[in-house]
C-alpha cells in the first residue's frame, strides 16, 4: 500500500536585501565609540553610515572604553599611524580597594580590601608613576603572542611570560572622587595600558585597584569635541554626515606646509625628488596649486623634498571639487 506523503507549508521567502552601493569617500571621522563596541564594531557601523568603500580605526578601545576613536576613510587610511603613534589623553576612574582577573571591571573579584586613602596619598602614588616607567602588558589585552592575542591565553586560563614596555605617563591630574573612586585625567604616550597603571597605583597605595571606567579623550591634537556618536550620525542625511568629516589631511595639521607648482606636483606624485629652498625638517605635508590639493607627506633633507607617504593621481583629484579638478596637478 502506497503512503501518501504530507504536504510541506510552503516557507516564506526570505527579504532580499539590497545590496549598498559602496563609493569612493576620503577624510577623517573622529568618532565618540559608544560603550560595549570593539573598535571594530564601530569602525564596521561607520563604514555602512557613510557607504565608504575604504576605512580603518588609528588605534584600539576596548568594549568598556568610550570616547574618541578616529576613523580614515579613503586616502587618509594611508596616514592612520600618525594617530596611532600619537600621544594619548584619557579620563579614568579608579575603584580602590577592588582588583579584579582583569585589571578593569569586566573581570571576577580577586581580592576586597578597606580603603583609607587621602587625596594627599593618591597624588603621591600618581607622581610615582608619572614620566618614563616600564608596564608588563596585561593577559586580558589585543597584544599578538605566536598570532594569538594574549586574551585568547587568558581566556583560556594560560599565562604567557610578557616582556616589559617603555612608556611616558607625561602627566596625571586627579578630577574628582572620595573614599574609593577616583577620576583622573591622564596624559600618556602610545601603548599606555591605562589598567595596568590604575593596578599599579592600587598597588602603591596598599589596597589594590581596578578601573571601572574610561573615557578617551585626546589623540594627538585631536579631542572630543567635533566628534559623533554613531546615533547623531545614523539620524543625519548623507550630505550632512559628509560634512562631519574632516579632511583628508587633517592627522598631518601640525606638519609644515609644502606647496607646488603643477610641473613639480606631478613630479612628486611619481616619487622624484625635488630640490626646495627650505630648510631641513622631518616631516612637512605637500600640497598641489589648488588649495586642498593635498599630495601625501615627506621630509626635506639636505635641501631636497622627498616623499614617504603619497595619494595616487585619482585619489588627489577625489578630494577636488569639479571646480577645482580642472587643471589639477599633472600625474607624469
Amino acid at each position: 500500500m502506497a503512503l501518501e506523503s504530507a504536504e510541506r507549508p510552503a516557507r516564506p521567502a526570505r527579504p532580499v536585501r539590497a545590496r549598498q552601493v559602496r563609493r569612493p569617500l576620503h577624510g577623517v571621522l573622529l568618532l565618540d565609540k559608544p560603550l560595549g563596541l570593539s573598535s571594530n564594531e564601530a569602525l564596521q557601523k561607520a563604514k555602512r553610515l557613510f557607504r565608504a568603500e575604504k576605512a580603518g580605526h588609528t588605534g584600539t578601545l576596548d568594549p568598556l572604553a568610550t570616547g574618541l576613536l578616529p576613523l580614515c576613510f579613503g586616502a587618509a587610511t594611508k596616514f592612520s599611524q600618525i594617530s596611532l603613534d600619537a600621544d594619548k589623553r584619557y579620563l579614568a576612574t579608579l575603584k580602590l580597594g577592588v582588583t579584579t582577573t582583569t585589571g578593569d571591571a569586566e573581570g571576577d573579584v580577586l581580592d576586597r580590601r578597606d580603603v583609607a586613602v587621602t587625596r594627599a596619598q593618591l597624588e603621591a602614588a600618581c607622581a610615582r608613576f608619572t614620566g618614563p616607567i616600564t608596564q608588563v602588558p596585561p593577559m586580558h589585552s589585543a597584544l599578538k603572542r605566536d598570532g594569538r592575542p594574549l586574551y585568547e591565553y587568558a581566556r583560556a586560563g594560560i599565562e604567557v611570560e610578557r616582556e616589559a614596555r617603555a612608556v611616558t605617563i607625561h602627566r596625571v591630574v586627579i578630577v574628582e572622587g572620595q573614599d574609593d573612586e577616583w577620576a583622573l585625567d591622564v596624559s600618556c604616550s602610545k601603548g599606555t595600558y591605562i589598567r595596568t597603571l590604575a593596578e599599579d597605583i592600587g598597588r602603591q597605595l596598599g589596597c589594590g585597584a581596578h578601573l571601572s571606567a574610561l573615557r578617551r579623550t585626546g589623540s594627538g591634537a585631536l579631542t572630543l569635541d567635533d566628534a559623533r556618536t554613531l546615533d547623531q550620525l545614523a539620524a543625519m542625511t548623507e550630505a550632512e554626515r559628509d560634512a562631519a568629516l574632516m579632511p583628508a589631511d587633517a592627522l598631518l595639521a601640525d606638519w609644515p606646509v609644502v606647496r607646488l607648482g603643477n610641473e613639480d606636483a606631478g613630479r612628486f606624485l611619481s616619487g622624484v625628488r625635488r630640490r626646495v629652498a627650505l630648510f631641513d625638517a622631518p616631516n612637512v605635508r605637500v600640497y598641489g596649486p589648488e588649495p586642498k590639493a593635498f599630495l601625501g607627506g615627506g621630509h626635506i633633507t639636505a635641501g631636497e623634498l622627498i616623499s614617504t607617504r603619497l595619494l595616487s593621481p585619482v585619489e588627489v583629484q577625489g578630494l577636488l571639487t569639479p571646480q577645482e579638478q580642472a587643471p589639477g596637478p599633472a600625474s607624469s
